[in-house]
């Protein structure tokens, strides 16, 4: 089975609406989501709908809640979300760092008090599409153990960079872990293993089976480097940002518990640098020079906008699993599913 973009945009519009969130905020949700599917990231896509509807039977996502600027100068703000969707306020806090930064050539956004917010290249895109860089950084429930450690007390916590430039979309999205935890829970659905060197059990032992790895820890790309990224990501969304961290951060992966983690967006604007069309011309310059250095090389970005075109091309595809899972949530709500499916 499988879904076109417009008719997966429609369809969580009019879930949303249906559950009581107001039409803007419905479409910023969707807007996100469908990104995630396009680009491949169906872990983070509408792949997470049915944990997010439990997350608002639990009350740990606020429907009717908006942003908060607790703090704020010329070029940063703190940001409580209040509860609300992820999305929304990570939107939120990215337009407000664009428009600073466009302002000032730099800024930064913090945010506590949110919710899981899909994919985090999205966010960082938001400014590339301005031609802004775009920085942006979260935590997550531990995932990974301190190097020597067992307990997961670190997590996977993303970063996303886009650049803007003349002709290419320049985007690095990913986890610090050796997969993002979103991975594995989708690996856990469809009952399909995960790849070898990616997770330990709960006695550290080395594990391919994703419910034994959710039990306990998913190993740092790169080893100490990634560990040391993921180290200093908590500390930024964590402290930083007056959010939880470590062992505190909950609800990013469980629905059911309130989300303590935290987020932190920068921008930075070339035109306060060298100029917006100098930066966007070299910066073009040096992925030509990249590419003509081997066959076959490619630079962060040019697999997302494969699998952008194919899923535009082909549609999205929604395993049998989620489709149950969809089902289930549609027929609560008096919607047929069917209707927005290519079969």
């Amino acid at each position: 089975m499988k879904i076109t973009e417009n008719n997966e945009k429609k369809l969580i519009i009019t879930i949303l609406t249906k559950i009581g969130l107001n039409e803007e905020n419905s479409e910023i949700v969707a807007e996100a989501t469908v990104d995630a599917d396009l680009k491949g990231f169906t872990s983070h896509g509408i792949g997470r709908f049915s944990q997010y509807i439990k997350g608002i039977e639990n009350g740990n996502i606020n429907l009717q809640g908006d942003i908060t600027i607790e703090k704020e100068t010329e070029a940063i703000a703190l940001i409580n979300g209040n509860s609300a969707f992820g999305q929304v306020v990570a939107y939120k806090a990215m337009q407000l760092a664009i428009k600073k930064a466009k302002r000032l050539g730099i800024a930064a956004v913090g945010t506590h008090n949110s919710n899981h917010f899909g994919v985090t290249g999205y966010y960082s895109d938001l400014a590339m599409k301005e031609d802004i860089v775009g920085i942006v950084t979260a935590n997550t429930e531990p995932a990974i153990a301190p190097l020597g450690g067992r307990e997961a007390l670190i997590g996977t916590n993303p970063i996303a960079i886009s650049i803007p430039s003349e002709k290419s979309y320049v985007g690095l999205d990913m986890a610090t872990s050796a997969s993002a935890r979103g991975k594995l829970l989708e690996a856990q659905r469809k009952g399909e293993q995960i790849p070898e060197n990616t997770a330990l059990d709960k006695d550290g032992n080395p594990t391919t089976d994703p419910s034994e790895a959710l039990k306990g820890s998913i190993l740092p790309f790169g080893s100490h480097k990634g560990y040391g990224l993921a180290f200093m990501i908590e500390i930024l969304t964590g402290p930083l940002v007056n959010a939880a961290f470590g062992k505190k951060v909950t609800g990013t992966a469980d629905h059911s518990k309130k989300c303590t983690k935290g987020d932190l967006f920068i921008a930075i604007d070339p035109a306060k640098f060298v100029g917006t069309e100098k930066f966007k011309k070299e910066t073009e310059e040096f992925l030509d020079d990249v590419r003509l250095s081997a066959p076959n090389t490619i630079v962060p970005g040019d697999l997302e906008v494969k699998k952008i075109s194919s899923n535009k091309e082909n549609g999205i595809p929604i395993d049998k699993k989620l489709y149950q899972n969809l089902k289930t949530i549609c027929d609560n709500l008096d919607i047929e599913l069917d209707d927005y499916l290519n079969m």
